[in-house]
Order: C-alpha cells, then structure tokens, then sequence
C-alpha cells in the first residue's frame, strides 16, 4: 500500500472510531504526546493526548454521536508528515451540518503507522444565493 493510501486508511479509522463512541480505538489513531492539537468546532484548542482524549471522552458521554459523509478529501503526503482535508457532512441529530477539517498525521516508523497529531474542525456557514 503506498503512503497516501496508508494515510487515508488511518483517516478512515478516525472516523470510525468517532461513529462507535471507542475511546479505545481512538487512542490507537493518535500519537499519545504532549504535541497533539485538537480543534472540535465551536470549542477551544485542546493540547496534549490527556486533554484530546478528554474532549472525546465528554463528546461520546454526551448522547447521539454524528455519522460522517466524508467528502472532497484530499491527501497530501510529504515524507513523514501527511495531512488530509475533507468535509465532513454529519447526519443522524446533526443532519445538514458540514464541517470542514484538516486531520494531520505523523509516520511513526516504530511502530508501523500513522499517527494523527492534529484535527481542526470548523463548522461551514450556509451561504445565501
């Protein structure tokens, strides 16, 4: 499998393990380190795996989780550092929201993987015609 398609398949699990509420699988998605960001839209900046993996903690607790149509995704892969942009169409209680989101992910040779270190999400506004 080349990279970017590495990349898109650890973006995929992302996503996955958001829909089934599994902080579980969500750890295995992220670099567990001090450099991680994460951006949900409409909250603050979370810094650090222990802040990031509280955020989706009290997401998951908090009722009826979005389901993703991802769309217009992107990768862009160079070296070790790859970062896929997307829209993210929620459906189910969210249904109608877009959201658009720059995931970055980080190779880690040692174990094998990419690692995501980054998601920013911010919401699209409807625009008039």
């Amino acid at each position: 499998m080349d990279a970017a398609s590495e990349v898109l398949a650890a973006n995929r699990r992302y996503y996955e393990a958001f829909e089934a509420a599994d902080l579980d699988a969500m750890a295995q998605i992220w670099e567990r380190s001090a450099r991680v960001t994460c951006t949900h839209p409409g909250w603050p900046t979370r810094r650090s795996w222990g802040q990031v993996a509280a955020s989706f903690f009290a997401l998951f607790q908090g009722g009826a989780l979005p389901q993703f149509l991802i769309t217009e995704e992107q990768v862009v892969v160079s070296g070790d550092t790859a970062w896929v942009s997307l829209d993210e169409n929620l459906l189910g209680q969210h249904d109608g929201v877009t959201v658009a989101a720059v995931n970055i992910f980080v190779r880690d040779p040692a174990a094998g993987r990419w690692a995501m270190v980054c998601h920013l999400g911010s919401a699209v506004q409807a625009t008039l015609s």
